[in-house]
């Protein structure tokens, strides 16, 4: 069993931006994307993200540390008040000291658990417990009838949790920024429509838990972890919270200022150029970014300027430009130390 503080490097005692810190740092690690093909760094990165799935839940740390779940978050063996199987502790809890197994108040070892389990075939271990003749209690004849009589070989196979899957599915730039609603067909040829959190960052896995591979003697299915891929925007780059953009602009509206209409992602805004504006400046819009999932603030836009000459200057404009370049000439690049 996975010790899940141990997988994301972090004490038992960890706040909850302890435990944000070390996965966004393993995750970045090992993400796949940055690692491809590399099966060692996959499975490493799904283990980080189950650890961190129940880690930062705190109800799901509650239990965990209880050991009422495992590190996959399915439910542990809990005792039968009718004298069932079930695993003993001295202190309770994940990480207690074994001690033994209660049959309707008899202590059993771990030996003569097995004993029982596989017909006493185990690694050379008699069929019941330490002294006891047969597969019967202690005491008992052979042929007694003791708890766990009739589970021998044939019993059936042991539960085990299925195989986790992977897929992949594209999500466009603005769906990612603002929230969407995606269809998978999984590989049964099953469709589940899976929620596209607002804030969304590309390589981010979303997990379907129970949509894995079904599992062998009965047990649980495993998991589906759906990574998202977002696909590039024509003019929208992404850098963190922040939104960037580079605004071509004419002359006239770098020389004289203007009011200007701006795309964002979430619609348009009118913007004030500054007169005077060169290529290259930015003016930030503030709250006009993203907003990451968990976070109560937005991030901004930073709108670069681009002055943009008309495809084919007339020859009223070159004149003006070389009558004015007579009366103010000035070197930009001697400005800039390039000279």
């Amino acid at each position: 069993m996975k010790d899940l503080y141990k997988v994301l490097g972090i004490s038992e005692s960890a706040s909850q931006d302890e435990i944000k810190k070390a996965y966004r740092k393993l995750a970045k690690q090992y993400h796949p994307d940055l690692n491809p093909g590399n099966k060692e760094a996959e499975q490493k990165f799904k283990d980080i993200s189950q650890a961190y799935d129940i880690l930062a839940d705190a109800d799901k740390r509650k239990r965990y540390d209880a050991g009422e779940i495992d590190e996959t978050g399915q439910e542990q063996a809990r005792a039968n008040p009718g004298g069932g199987f079930y695993r003993s502790y001295t202190s309770g809890g994940r990480g207690a000291k074994y001690t033994g197994f209660d049959f309707g108040g008899e202590q059993f070892t771990a030996e003569d658990i097995f004993a029982d389990l596989f017909g006493g075939g185990f690694g050379g271990m008699g069929g019941g417990p330490r002294g006891a003749a047969g597969g019967g209690p202690r005491g008992a004849g052979p042929g007694a009838g003791g708890p766990g009589a009739g589970m021998g070989a044939g019993a059936g196979g042991t539960k085990r949790k299925g195989e986790d899957v992977t897929y992949a599915i594209k999500v466009g730039f603005l769906e990612a920024a603002n929230g969407a609603r995606k269809r998978v067909r999984l590989a049964d040829g099953q469709t589940v429509d899976v929620n596209i959190p607002a804030g969304t960052e590309d390589g981010k896995q979303l997990r379907l838990k129970g949509k894995g591979k079904p599992g062998p003697g009965r047990g649980a299915a495993g998991d589906a972890y759906v990574r998202i891929n977002v696909e590039p925007h024509p003019y929208f780059a992404r850098d963190g919270a922040d939104v960037h953009l580079t605004l071509p602009i004419t002359l006239q509206e770098a020389v004289e200022g203007a009011i200007v209409t701006v795309p964002t992602v979430d619609g348009t805004v009118q913007m004030k150029i500054p007169a005077g504006s060169n290529s290259g400046k930015t003016l930030r819009l503030r709250g006009r970014g993203i907003q990451p999932k968990g976070s109560s603030e937005r991030g901004d836009q930073l709108v670069k300027l681009q002055v943009v000459l008309p495809d084919q200057p007339d020859d009223e404009l070159k004149k003006f430009v070389q009558k004015w370049g007579q009366k103010h000439p000035y070197n930009p690049r001697e400005k800039a130390g390039l000279v």
